[in-house]
């Protein structure tokens, strides 16, 4: 049995499923890869959709790695978008957050950082590009950096008192 072009329907159908898998892959590599919008689809409404996604793709970074958004400031989620706006994920979110502070330490054309920002960064690049976990010493220094609170409550007896 065949339809009037001559085709099995299986193969109508294979050949629509692969006609879709095209469609799908392009659209994907278009929101996450910044290649040109495919036909059919709104590329304005591509746009405002590959920032959203690169957003929330920075806000799971700024979980992953909670320091970069202290040591960045302001300067954290406008340079999030810009990294990722080029780069599609490349295997987890800890790789993305290292590979977008290596992309920080590359660009020697972008805009000034502050003094010490580029030390800062290099330091925790060096920390977490390795192996080996971060140090304790390091570890505490990051969350007074956060919570200054938290030495407190790290140095307070079982009973809340200050050890003597």
């Amino acid at each position: 049995m065949s339809d009037s072009a001559g085709r099995t329907p299986a193969v109508g159908v294979e050949g629509a499923r692969q006609r879709l898998a095209l469609a799908q892959t392009a659209l994907l590599s278009a929101l996450v890869a910044s290649t040109p919008v495919p036909g059919g689809f709104d590329p304005a409404r591509i746009r405002v959709q590959t920032v959203a996604l690169a957003a929330k793709r920075a806000d799971i970074v700024a979980k992953v790695a909670p320091e970069l958004p202290v040591i960045l400031g302001a300067d954290y989620r406008p340079a999030f978008v810009r990294y990722a706006r080029s780069r599609p994920l490349p295997g987890g979110y800890r790789r993305d957050a290292l590979a977008f502070v290596a992309s920080l330490l590359d660009d020697q054309g972008g805009p000034a950082q502050p003094p010490g920002r580029r030390e800062e960064l290099a330091s925790w690049w060096a920390e977490r590009s390795g192996p080996a976990p971060l140090r304790a010493a390091r570890a505490s220094r990051v969350l007074r950096r956060l919570n200054p609170r938290t030495t407190l409550r790290a140095t307070r007896g079982r009973a809340g008192r200050t050890p003597a």
